[in-house]
């Protein structure tokens, strides 16, 4: 019976924290990270990268949650999660990101000084992000930017410093989850408009809000070939993913419309992990063939 309530709360945190989302920056911290050490750094180095990320990543959706728990509760399409349902406990899950704070913090310890100096700006970004939807519609781009953490952050945990790549890469990873969290958050249009909320959508609408989450993903593009242009180790195999991408992109934007919201989901989140999953591969690819 124990075995299976641990079975159980596992699969809760597992929801709470959307632990299948890790793919979004994955990559992009990925190819940095090879990319910053031409080749494989050291495992130390790529175990530490890990820790900190998983540690990041997953801290930050659940203090989301908490932050979000009043809100959610009243939005129909979120009220079943797990906290405005009673299943998991606020003071829980505030333990648990504060643990997966201390854990993020000690690996860019072991990783270099500059990663620990600047880790209490990608703590203070995962925080106050869930906050920004309150009084401001470039929450998404505060998303964004928090995301690009993971990728400038494996630059500077490979060699201490910053360069034009990985800011690149890190305008690349804020646009293109601003893109999508854009197509999300139309499905909360009227809520958002309903109850003081601020989002894209709801400023500008949701067919003006799909166009510029569409420029957004046309710039990431853009930046995507100008890492390629940058760096040596990338060649035609990169520029067949980026193809790829702009594809899926594409397609993304065939299946929503302001007038059919019905494939959101998949828009937003299925598409756009294959879209990681497209960097991730051919990236890699490219970098050690």
């Amino acid at each position: 019976m124990e075995l299976t309530k641990i079975i159980n709360k596992i699969k809760d945190y597992g929801k709470l924290v959307m632990f299948s989302h890790t793919i979004f920056s994955l990559s992009f911290a990925a190819v940095s990270m090879i990319l910053a050490a031409k080749g494989l750094p050291t495992l130390s180095t790529m175990f530490w990268i890990l820790v900190c990320f998983m540690a990041a990543r997953t801290g930050a959706n659940a203090i989301n949650r908490v932050i979000d728990a009043e809100i959610d509760s009243r939005n129909p399409r979120t009220a079943t999660r797990q906290i405005p349902k009673g299943e998991i406990k606020k003071i829980e899950v505030i333990i648990f990101t504060s643990v997966c704070f201390i854990i993020m913090l000690f690996g860019a310890y072991k990783l270099n000084l500059v990663c620990l100096l600047l880790s209490p700006v990608a703590l203070f970004l995962m925080i106050i992000y869930s906050y920004t939807k309150r009084f401001t519609f470039f929450c998404h781009l505060i998303l964004g930017v928090t995301c690009a953490c993971a990728p400038v952050g494996a630059w500077i945990a490979v060699t201490g410093k910053i360069s034009l790549i990985p800011l690149v890469m890190g305008v690349a990873n804020t646009l293109w989850v601003a893109g999508f969290d854009i197509i999300y958050g139309s499905q909360d249009y009227d809520f958002d408009r309903a109850n003081g909320l601020h989002s894209v959508p709801a400023k500008f609408g949701v067919k003006n809000a799909l166009f510029i989450s569409m420029m957004f993903h046309v710039i990431t593009l853009v930046c995507l070939i100008f890492i390629g242009i940058l760096s040596i180790e990338l060649s035609l195999i990169y520029y067949l993913g980026i193809a790829v991408i702009a594809a899926l992109f594409v397609a993304e934007y065939n299946i929503v419309s302001p007038t059919n919201l019905t494939n959101v989901n998949i828009a937003s989140y299925s598409i756009n992990q294959l879209v990681s999953i497209v960097l991730l591969v051919f990236g890699l690819l490219d970098a050690f063939i």
